[in-house]
């Protein structure tokens, strides 16, 4: 049976820097994708959309996953509804980039590092809609 996450206790005001920190992000990952740096670009895209899932689930369950283990953050996406679930899509296929992309001594190539960057941006642009919805 697999163990239940860890979880932090989120406020309204602690999603809003999540997103905040997931546009900052997403901001430097495309950066530095038009700057064909793909290494950083995979990374700063990663940090992303692990932002966007904290504000998704902090707003919609005030707590999100803590820990090591980012995979652990995939039940409590599933519980915040369809909008967790679409973002659960895209940040599990980023997740296993995070070790190459961030320790490995191999390179990532371009049209990687842009998939890595479009499926951030659908994440944040899920976090966007939850947080203003939940702002109304």
């Amino acid at each position: 049976m697999a163990r239940p996450a860890r979880t932090r206790n989120v406020s309204a005001a602690q999603a809003r820097s999540y997103l905040a920190k997931a546009e900052e992000y997403l901001a430097a990952s495309e950066s530095e994708l038009d700057a064909e740096r793909g290494i950083a670009a995979t990374s700063l895209a990663i940090h992303a959309a692990i932002n966007a899932a904290d504000a998704v689930c902090g707003v919609r369950l005030g707590k999100r996953a803590s820990g090591p283990d980012h995979d652990r953050a995939g039940p409590l996406l599933k519980e915040a509804g369809r909008d967790g679930a679409e973002l659960d899509k895209d940040l599990r296929r980023l997740l296993p980039m995070k070790t190459k992309a961030e320790y490995d001594p191999d390179d990532i190539p371009l049209p990687a590092a842009s998939t890595a960057v479009g499926r951030a941006q659908r994440c944040v642009a899920v976090a966007r809609r939850v947080v203003a919805a939940a702002t109304r």
